[in-house]
């Protein structure tokens, strides 16, 4: 039996590549049901202020259909509290690049208080959108 039975993450997931996947099949390893949150593009431009490459609707059916993922869900807030509210997990996972963090040793905090564990995945080193993003430019620009 794995050892938690509803675990939630949440990401971006923009320009999708081997790190989000890892993150979503080492999250899956260790919980029965996976709930995968994908910010809406309204949230990401709120906070990284910046519009997504792909849109909301594409990157969750783009999620949606990989097979360590039990179900999708719009994210409109950051707030993991509000989310547990409302999906209800025992675990949370994120990548460990977050670790140390003051937003996240708030958010370890907060989600002691309501018996849900914080899981930090190792991350993938060298992978991320942005870089990805980068690289392509460069690409063009050559």
């Amino acid at each position: 039996m794995k050892k938690y039975k509803i675990g939630y993450t949440q990401g971006v997931y923009d320009m999708f590549h081997i790190g989000h996947l890892n993150i979503l099949n080492n999250a899956k390893a260790q919980c029965e049901h996976l709930v995968v949150g994908v910010n809406a593009d309204s949230l990401v431009e709120s906070y990284k202020h910046k519009t997504p490459v792909i849109r909301e609707a594409d990157r969750m059916e783009i999620v949606r259909n990989i097979k360590a993922v039990d179900s999708v869900v719009l994210a409109t807030t950051l707030d993991k509290k509000a989310q547990h509210e409302k999906i209800g997990f025992d675990a949370i996972f994120i990548g460990s690049d977050w670790k140390g963090t003051p937003r996240w040793e708030s958010t370890v905090e907060e989600m002691k208080e309501l018996g849900v564990d914080v899981v930090f995945l190792p991350h993938t080193d060298g992978v991320t959108s942005t870089i990805l993003r980068t690289i392509e430019k460069d690409k063009v620009s050559d």
